[in-house]
């Protein structure tokens, strides 16, 4: 299991290397959430680029070191984009953050999230009922009889409920997953992390879960140079789950000290995205636990 201080180590340099590198982080995301996610990827200093074809899918791919795939909103097209994107991605060695929105929903969203399972996601990132619908879909936690568990985007789980799938999850992939609650947990499928801090004022507002993914994205872009920084104490999906998770609890924390109500809360959050800086990320509340 890695020690707390060789993970706030890990994140501050995480935190640190994005500011520096100013990253892009392509995204084919819910329709609802586009300027949200894009905005909170900035905020935290990376780069974003928008797109829903399925070439500029697996351009983006090319063009940046990790891309984000939404399940929410789906259309026709998607069909092809979402899995050439994820397929240019695994083929490439590059990073890919899967959000599996509304696992449950339509036979189109089950189907593509089946396809998806050879190209071993980066991140996974979801709501409790999400994390144990695709865990369950992808046969890690025996038949696939769990998929009504996600009504819409609402969990009707709480976060411990999800803890063995998500630990299943992230052994099946190699890399991290990561489960929003009131309490987030992420883990490598060896050691978890439960991060603290956020607002029930995210539940107020469309588009947390979503911008939370587009965060992971660009904190696993450069992943690697996190691992050469701090040599040795964390993996590389690992390091970009808890940095960006712990840079998102940091935020709405601050954010809900300034604002009381979902509009105004909206922007200080996109405000406290942009002013954390590595040290204040790191030491955001987490505690440390053996998978």
């Amino acid at each position: 299991m890695i020690e707390k201080n060789q993970i706030e180590a890990a994140v501050a340099a995480a935190a640190h290397k994005v500011r520096e590198t100013n990253p892009m982080a392509g995204s084919i995301t819910n329709t609802v959430t586009i300027d949200f996610v894009a905005n909170a990827q900035l905020a935290v200093g990376g780069s974003a680029a928008m797109v829903y074809l399925p070439d500029e899918g697996e351009a983006l791919v090319a063009a940046g070191n990790a891309v984000y795939l939404n399940m929410g909103t789906l259309f026709p097209i998607y069909e092809q984009t979402i899995p050439a994107t994820a397929k240019a991605a695994h083929d490439a060695g590059k990073a890919w953050v899967l959000d599996p929105v509304g696992l449950g929903i339509g036979s189109l969203r089950t189907k593509l999230l089946e396809e998806l399972k050879p190209y071993k996601p980066t991140i996974v990132r979801g709501n409790a009922s999400e994390i144990i619908a695709l865990a369950s879909l992808w046969d890690l936690l025996g038949a696939a009889n769990d998929l009504d568990r996600a009504r819409g985007v609402d969990s009707t789980d709480g976060v411990d409920a999800a803890r063995a799938a998500a630990v299943a999850l992230a052994r099946y992939t190699g890399g991290a997953v990561v489960v929003s609650g009131e309490v987030d947990l992420v883990t490598d499928g060896t050691t978890v992390v439960r991060s603290h801090g956020g607002s029930e004022l995210m539940s107020k507002i469309t588009g947390c879960g979503c911008s939370q993914g587009g965060v992971l994205a660009v904190y696993a872009t450069c992943a690697d140079a996190f691992t050469a920084a701090v040599a040795g104490t964390c993996a590389d999906a690992f390091t970009a789950a808890v940095a960006g998770t712990a840079h998102y609890n940091l935020a709405g924390t601050r954010a809900a000290a300034v604002a009381t109500a979902p509009a105004s809360f909206k922007v200080a959050f996109i405000d406290e995205l942009y002013r954390a800086t590595g040290e204040e990320i790191a030491a955001n509340p987490m505690c440390v636990e053996e998978a």
